[in-house]
């Protein structure tokens, strides 16, 4: 058996071991296309792959826990070792990635209360609850074992959330318990204040960032304890969220050389190698002045593009590896081509009022409540009422709100709320008239929980306090909760009016498989579904224009496309291409 260690270098066995690793999250990559991405890794150079390991996937629900298909945490590790590349594991349970709530799962905010990365003992118990699943898997695969595991991180960016110094012991405490003895590792931001707050004595501190390398090891250097000096997070890229204007992308020249310094200075991570896909509703979001959801696509601008196409970044940072190390050749064994399948017509179509009991069973109580509180967090979640006192509609607000509302009264649209709209009252310039028999319906949107800061403990979808109509709080409502999980159940036959949420149903035969991409020009704002799987969003305000479909979602024959679309807008098609677009 092997040992990996930490002293003045990093060591493999005895031997100074050079850390060359790139990110790869197996859970944003079909599990088909796993070996192509790893082996494209080792062609460019790398000997290690880095991932996180996001907690909300592998127990969406307290207690019940997954660890197949796309969450075979296992199988990447063992296909990674498989192809002579060792690996990084960052178990932590706050991962922020952009991915929802920073990877923590949303049943946390179920309970009143809860407060997250820090010592409060209900959070520390779930995570050891969940740990104890986890390192089942984690343990027999670190390298002292014969597995390719050399380094874990306690914790993630701890230093820009807070200062428990003794929450980063009890963490470091349970990884122990957990039988972790590889080296531990914590990741920050490259900065005095940062450091401090998020390292611990005995842990060797990484940074995070993407620029300015002599200078960042320079603050890093003062807390290694003369330990090796480490880039966790090489940021190649950024993200997008939606409505930013277009896809954000790196200064190449500088990114080369920042490269260069850090691997003639200490070790890199590159974040990302390939970024992937924020499949369904696991985008993440921020919230600094205004909520700033992630689009579907991660491609992050990185090494790779969302589809695993080798870029000129790959070549240059291929240049900059083969000046510390031998590039060893490596086949690609995973055939991938890209197929247009063309225009598509809607062939089916349905309101969601129409389907509402089919795939929803509505919860009665006085007051509204939030997703949560529901056992929902993920998708929609609709509030019904009767407005059996309001002569009329006059104005209305909506108290602890998160993060997105259509309102409807009598099925009709009347105003759409976003975020900051939402702790306003709105009044309409004409009164909305109304029977004793009007149903007000409210469709909230779970647009990604924010990832990174305080205000993540403040995550709550749906409506949690209250409806004010009128300038009164109106009560009693059922309540439909939509993690569209169950779109089997959509009956197309049930009536359909436009303007209205909907779904939209079309079909097209793939003779051969291939990747392809779905264009939503003309279409408002919703989800789509392949084969019942959840692609993720489309919003007409962009960057991303088309959605990825990896080629192991369709199959030979008749494959089935769903959209579901909230704004009441629809060209009557979409169109399968063969080129991405994403700003």
């Amino acid at each position: 058996m092997s040992v990996f260690e930490i002293r003045d270098q990093f060591y493999l066995d005895g031997q100074p071991y050079h850390v060359i690793s790139g990110a790869i999250h197996y859970f944003r990559i079909v599990p088909e296309y796993w070996r192509d991405r790893l082996e494209k890794l080792k062609a460019m150079g790398c000997n290690t792959v880095e991932t996180y390991v996001a907690w909300n996937v592998h127990e969406p629900k307290k207690g019940e826990f997954c660890f197949e298909g796309r969450m075979d945490l296992r199988k990447f590790i063992l296909l990674a070792q498989e192809l002579g590349l060792y690996v990084i594991v960052r178990p932590s349970p706050y991962i922020c990635a952009e991915w929802e709530f920073g990877g923590l799962p949303g049943w946390l905010l179920k309970e009143d209360g809860m407060r997250i990365r820090a010592n409060y003992e209900p959070f520390l118990k779930h995570i050891r609850e969940y740990y104890n699943k986890l390192f089942e898997i984690l343990r027999p695969l670190q390298i002292n074992y014969g597995g390719p595991i050399i380094m874990m991180q306690i914790e993630n960016e701890y230093g820009y959330y807070g200062d428990d110094t003794n929450y980063m012991e009890t963490m470091k405490q349970i990884m122990l318990d957990a039988g972790v003895v590889v080296p531990m590792i914590t990741s920050d931001g490259p900065t005095d204040e940062a450091l401090l707050a998020g390292s611990i004595p005995g842990i060797l501190p990484t940074g995070n960032f993407g620029s300015r390398t002599e200078e960042r090891f320079k603050v890093i250097q003062k807390y290694t304890d003369g330990g090796p000096l480490m880039c966790a997070e090489f940021w190649v890229g950024w993200f997008d969220h939606w409505g930013n204007g277009g896809h954000k992308t790196g200064n190449l020249e500088q990114s080369v050389k920042d490269l260069d310094k850090m691997l003639e200075m200490g070790h890199v991570n590159i974040y990302m190698f390939i970024g992937g896909t924020n499949f369904g509703f696991m985008n993440g979001s921020n919230y600094y002045d205004e909520l700033t959801p992630d689009v579907t696509s991660y491609d992050y601008d990185a090494v790779l593009t969302e589809a695993g196409d080798i870029t000129e970044k790959y070549r240059r940072y291929k240049e900059v590896i083969s000046k510390y190390r031998e590039i060893p050749e490596v086949e690609f064994t995973t055939n991938i081509i890209k197929k247009s399948y063309g225009k598509l017509e809607v062939q089916d179509k349905v309101s969601l009022f129409s389907v509402l009991d089919d795939i929803s069973t509505p919860v009665s109580d006085t007051f509204t409540l939030p997703m949560e509180k529901l056992d929902q967090y993920y998708g929609y979640i609709l509030y019904r009422s009767t407005l059996t006192k309001e002569q009329g509609v006059s104005s209305i607000k909506l108290w602890g709100a998160n993060d997105r509302a259509n309102i409807f009264v009598d099925q009709k649209p009347v105003v759409t709320l976003y975020d900051r709209e939402l702790l306003n009252e709105h009044k309409f310039e004409e009164l909305i008239t109304t029977t004793p028999d009007s149903k007000i319906d409210i469709l909230m949107e779970n647009m990604g929980r924010v990832n990174f800061g305080p205000r993540m403990e403040y995550q709550r979808k749906g409506i949690e306090g209250c409806v004010q109509i009128n300038g009164h709080k109106h009560y009693h409502w059922e309540h439909y909760t939509l993690p569209l999980d169950n779109i089997d159940k959509v009956d197309f036959t049930k009536g359909y009016k436009e303007g209205e949420p909907a779904f939209y149903r079309f079909t097209f035969q793939a003779d051969e498989i291939g990747d392809t991409f779905l264009d939503f020009e003309g279409w408002g704002k919703g989800c789509a579904f392949i084969n019942g799987f959840n692609l993720g969003r489309f919003w007409e305000i962009g960057p991303q224009k088309r959605l990825y479909i990896p080629g192991p979602l369709i199959k030979q024959g008749i494959n089935e496309i769903i959209l579901f679309e909230t704004e009441g807008k629809s060209p009557g098609f979409i169109t399968l291409k063969d080129e991405p677009d994403i700003g």
